[in-house]
């Protein structure tokens, strides 16, 4: 990654358009990029998402795809016409819609970055054996994270407590994305695999999901700073 690619993406998790846009407005575009999920573009739709690109930011749509091939192929479509930087499906849908959306992508000529989501970071091994799935976090999003690769994504959504092991598996150039990360002493909320920013770098992660940390403190950019310095990027 170059040293001017921010690895903070600062969650916009809002049910407000209207907040949405204050927060980034507190925010700078050169320290971190943003994140639009299912709540705040169910509610605004593209129209946040070129709001946000008329600030200077770069957006992740974080809507996580998983539906018959030809159906995420096609919206991972309208995903890179958004002119979106990254965009991503679920693993679980498998090899040939993980294909689809890869294959959508090729020749476009602002390619949004594609990754997959592996195990949700809320679940622990209860929650999988609830749904018949036997055996640990960990070995499930390693055998999805080997699928996506596979089938020609650009890297995969994990814990930091996997990503020391999918960084072998990936290689230097495998994008790892990581939610559940909170600085030391904040809540936990309702993440069950969490570290700290500094942690989830030192094990491997590339990008760093963010959200209540920076969104709810008093002073969000000067919380996104303290973050970045601990992180090893320039304030």
């Amino acid at each position: 990654m170059a040293n001017n690619d921010p690895r903070i993406l600062v969650a916009l998790d809002y049910a407000d358009p209207a907040d949405a846009l204050s927060l980034a407005q507190r925010l700078d575009p050169s320290a971190c990029r943003l994140k639009v999920g299912k709540e705040l573009f169910t509610r605004s739709g593209p129209a946040m998402v070129e709001q946000l690109h008329e600030l200077g930011f770069q957006v992740f749509l974080d809507l996580k795809f998983h539906d018959i091939p030809h159906t995420v192929a096609q919206a991972v479509k309208s995903a890179a016409s958004l002119g979106v930087w990254m965009v991503n499906v679920h693993a679980l849908g498998g090899r040939r819609m993980l294909e689809a959306a890869r294959e959508a992508l090729e020749g476009h000529a602002q390619r949004p970055k594609l990754i997959a989501v592996t195990v949700l970071t809320s679940m622990a091994e209860e929650d999988l054996h609830e749904m018949g799935l036997m055996g640990s976090p960990e070995h499930h999003v390693e055998h999805l994270s080997g699928l996506a690769q596979q089938s020609g994504l650009d890297g995969v959504v994990c814990s930091a407590r996997e990503a020391n092991d999918l960084r072998r598996l990936w290689g230097p150039a495998g994008l790892l994305v990581t939610p559940g990360v909170r600085p030391r002493g904040a809540d936990a909320g309702d993440q069950r695999r969490v570290v700290t920013p500094g942690e989830a770098i030192a094990l491997g992660s590339s990008y760093l999901v963010i959200g209540r940390p920076i969104t709810q403190a008093p002073d969000p950019l000067a919380a996104l700073k303290g973050i970045r310095m601990e992180i090893g990027e320039p304030s």
